[in-house]
């Protein structure tokens, strides 16, 4: 399967001229790392950064309780203290799915891209013949 798509890439490549080439291959897959700093470039970098930023308040916010919890004698303020450690832990999660959502976003545009790119030179091939 590898092989294949590396032929389908290599005939793609050929058909392109050496601008849209180049735009092509900034267009390949990314690994998680890639992905990662890709949240951080574009419109939307500074949400990121204020979402990983409240994500780390939270955090501090949850091993407080948490050692809080060691030390609380008191039943009513050890409910209140569970009670915040489970809305850490929802709150951390949903920053967390919010962000593999957008890498998602990132991913399908990138491949959004690469078909327009794709079917653009079939269709120039196309209105030569």
């Amino acid at each position: 399967m590898k092989t294949k798509m590396e032929d389908i890439d290599q005939l793609i490549k050929e058909t392109l001229n050496e601008e849209e080439a180049k735009f092509y291959d900034g267009l390949e897959e990314q690994n998680l790392f890639g992905m990662i700093k890709g949240l951080y470039k574009g419109k939307n970098s500074w949400l990121v950064l204020a979402m990983n930023i409240f994500n780390a308040l939270v955090f501090g916010v949850l091993i407080y309780c948490i050692i809080q919890t060691f030390d609380e004698e008191n039943t009513n303020n050890l409910i209140i203290y569970l009670g915040i450690i489970l809305i850490a832990f929802i709150t951390m999660s949903v920053i967390k799915i919010h962000m593999w959502m957008h890498m998602h976003r990132n991913v399908v545009t990138r491949e959004i891209k690469r078909l327009e790119l794709q079917v653009s030179s079939l269709a120039s091939k196309l209105a030569e013949k």
